[in-house]
């Protein structure tokens, strides 16, 4: 991989993650919570409308939730703005510990809190996000 397709990647890795945020803001609102009732139902199978949301609790949660994730997004598409070319294994390390992290925590999370199937997603969104950026980028200045 060259360093700019690791900065295209990390572009890609922004939408998947600030994709999620209008899903949970949306989800702050009884009137238009219905996409994150889907996608809790999906993300812990069996599609039965189970788990349930909308009690103020879980409204807030949301609202804080999308507000993060599009803070995620947006901070990744920044790093490969205008912080990548400086220093591009920083960024790619930075990164890919991050969705490390959130995997690891969120997956125990969601096994522990009976939503095992969650899991699977996550290994599916990780693969996807982290992609290419597993691996350093060549110096293309290096044969």
């Amino acid at each position: 991989m060259t360093h700019d397709f690791h900065k295209f990647w990390l572009k890609i890795t922004a939408v998947i993650i600030a994709s999620f945020a209008p899903v949970m803001f949306l989800g702050s609102m009884e009137a238009t919570a219905w996409p994150m009732q889907f996608t809790l139902d999906l993300l812990g199978l069996p599609l039965d409308g189970l788990p349930v949301c909308g009690d103020p609790a879980s409204r807030f949660i949301s609202a804080i939730l999308g507000g993060i994730l599009l803070g995620w997004g947006v901070t990744i598409w920044l790093l490969q703005a205008w912080v990548y070319d400086a220093a591009p294994e920083g960024v790619r390390r930075t990164i890919v510990t991050a969705l490390v992290c959130w995997f690891v925590l969120d997956s125990a999370g969601s096994v522990l809190s009976g939503h095992p199937s969650n899991v699977l997603f996550n290994i599916g969104i990780l693969a996807l996000a982290v992609g290419p950026m597993w691996r350093p980028a060549r110096d293309p200045a290096v044969t």
